[in-house]
């Protein structure tokens, strides 16, 4: 790496942060006060799913932010996963659990906004619930499964951040390059 790669860095890692914290705190206290306020489960469902609505673009642009980032570490950091013993592994887990929380935040939209339909006064949003219907309890259920999902995939991914900053540690760096250079070396006897 010839320069430094703040933008790219910032981008990865402020995403993260808002994807992390935004789906932390709508899990513990956005569900938790629409609980404690609404008097029915559908005023309770009504309450969350209008807070849910409001961060889901915000919640977007930080996902958006966070992959973006990540492409751009990928591609200026590609020689020392090709050449730094571990990196690739690490690299190869974060691609992977970052799957799984884009996976666990699109399934949980798509539950609360048929719970959202559900407990809808809107009649239009009636009809389209008749044409589809929902079986409510057991979509709160996964929902709630799947709202602190997000949260421990994300927290995970910070946890992956974290070991690829200390790989990039100059010892580190030169290390896992000597280990790597000496393992595809065949030993001469």
């Amino acid at each position: 790496m010839s320069g430094r790669n703040t933008w790219i860095r910032s981008l990865h890692d402020v995403g993260l942060a808002a994807w992390f914290g935004g789906s932390l705190m709508g899990a513990a206290g956005l569900n938790g006060a629409a609980k404690d306020e609404g008097e029915t489960d559908e005023t309770s469902a009504r309450i969350a799913s209008s807070g849910w609505a409001k961060w889901a673009p915000v919640n977007a642009a930080a996902i958006g932010a966070h992959l973006f980032g990540g492409g751009g570490l990928l591609a200026v950091n590609a020689h020392r996963i090709a050449t730094q013993k571990g990196v690739a592994a690490s690299t190869t887990a974060k691609t992977f659990v970052t799957a799984a929380a884009l996976a666990a935040t699109a399934y949980a939209r798509v539950l609360g906004k048929k719970i959202e339909l559900a407990s809808s006064q809107d009649p239009e949003d009636h009809e389209k619930t008749a044409q589809h219907p929902v079986n409510l309890d057991q979509a709160r259920r996964q929902l709630a499964y799947v709202q602190w999902a997000v949260p421990a995939l994300t927290g995970c991914l910070v946890v992956l951040n974290a070991l690829h900053g200390e790989q990039q540690r100059p010892a580190e760096q030169l290390h896992g390059m000597w280990e790597r250079a000496r393992s595809a070396t065949p030993l001469i006897p």
